[in-house]
């Protein structure tokens, strides 16, 4: 399987984190189980030095300054194979499933900035990627939009050339979504293939709201409406829920990754018929993990997508080859994409892609933050 083996010696000399107040959504934005809310996830923005000049840039936790920094900037000098071999290991206590892991693998996608930097490469072409685009569709419709308003938003995704729309379904009352509603989930599904019409395909994402027998009325019900996949029906780690769900006789494509952190997760999936895989690339511990789930899906003929950061994930969507089926969520519900600057343009279902600038050339637009008073602070960090 591919792993990433780069022997270059790294030192890092610097770091400046911009440390970002709450920023807020235009709407509140929520699926089934409650997820995002009413304010961006991005907590600040980082700029990482290297002895060469070299500066990679991405958002990242407070938490990966407290715990990561102090690590790293500590004036050795080691190859980033040496560096993520031990950072990777100085959390296995933590779990390979927890923010910390997650931390890792942001330090290893910043050093792979740095490299391709150096290497005067965009990062796609500098890791093998023989193409200067990749495929995406569009999910937003968060499951407290009315239905016209949704109607209206996958409509727009459609009317802009994604061939694939998605929007949340587990429609449900009281204090923990006891009471499920699923005629009105039943009803939006109906009105956005209306809206899209008939060449646009339309998914939906259950964000793990159901339980077995609930995930499978909700399968066989929308059955007849031909969806091209259902996505985290149950518990995203109920791997044997999943086998069960298949054995019961659903029909539809299951899909489901974007809770898991590392490779091996991915293996059970298969193993218990998930014929789509979704790895996040802001959320894997080590980058390279995104190859070999790539291989996996290879092997068993599945289907590869990735959710998250579309501006980044775009550029990893090159890696894949025209003839297979990949597929790179591009959440333009996020309004973060107003908060950056050079984004690749979208257009026909596709991302193009900087073929130039070296590195990941996505940066935050530090200077409208600051205007709309989200910036709290700037503070440099240098080697102790």
């Amino acid at each position: 399987m591919n792993t990433f083996d780069f022997s270059d010696p790294i030192q890092f000399t610097k770091a400046v984190f911009y440390n970002f107040r709450p920023i807020p959504l235009p709407k509140p934005f929520r699926d089934a189980t409650g997820g995002m809310g009413t304010f961006m996830p991005e907590q600040g923005y980082l700029e990482l030095y290297d002895d060469t000049g070299a500066c990679a840039h991405y958002t990242v936790t407070r938490a990966f300054v407290a715990n990561m920094l102090p690590r790293i900037l500590n004036g050795q000098k080691k190859s980033y194979n040496a560096w993520r071999h031990e950072q990777y290991w100085k959390i296995r206590n933590s779990g390979f499933q927890s923010a910390d892991a997650v931390n890792v693998g942001t330090l290893d996608l910043m050093m792979l900035d740095i490299l391709a930097q150096r290497a005067e490469n965009p990062i796609h072409r500098f890791l093998g990627a023989e193409k200067d685009w990749a495929a995406a569709y569009k999910g937003g419709g968060a499951i407290i939009r009315e239905d016209e308003e949704l109607c209206e938003e996958m409509a727009r995704y459609a009317a802009e050339g994604t061939k694939t729309v998605k929007f949340k379904v587990g429609s449900s009352s009281g204090e923990m979504g006891e009471t499920l509603y699923m005629e009105r989930d039943l009803r939006r599904i109906e009105k956005v293939q209306k809206a899209v019409g008939p060449h646009v395909r339309v998914a939906v994402d259950c964000n793990q709201k159901f339980t077995v027998e609930q995930a499978y009325t909700f399968c066989k019900l929308t059955e007849p409406l031909n969806l091209e996949w259902i996505e985290e029906p149950i518990h995203s780690h109920d791997y044997n829920g999943i086998r069960r769900l298949k054995e019961m006789g659903v029909k539809q494509r299951l899909a489901a990754g974007e809770s898991m952190r590392i490779y091996y997760a991915y293996e059970p999936y298969v193993e218990k018929g998930i014929e789509i895989l979704q790895p996040s690339l802001g959320r894997m511990s080590r980058i390279d993990d995104l190859l070999k789930i790539r291989d996996l899906c290879r092997q068993h003929h599945l289907e590869f997508q990735s959710g998250g950061r579309a501006a980044y994930n775009a550029y990893f969507g090159a890696l894949y080859s025209e003839d297979e089926r990949v597929e790179f969520h591009a959440p333009i519900s996020e309004p973060v994409h107003d908060l950056m600057l050079n984004v690749p343009e979208f257009k026909d279902g596709r991302f193009t892609l900087d073929a130039h600038t070296p590195g990941i050339p996505v940066r935050m637009n530090l200077e409208k933050i600051e205007a709309l008073g989200y910036l709290e602070s700037r503070t440099i960090y240098l080697p102790e």
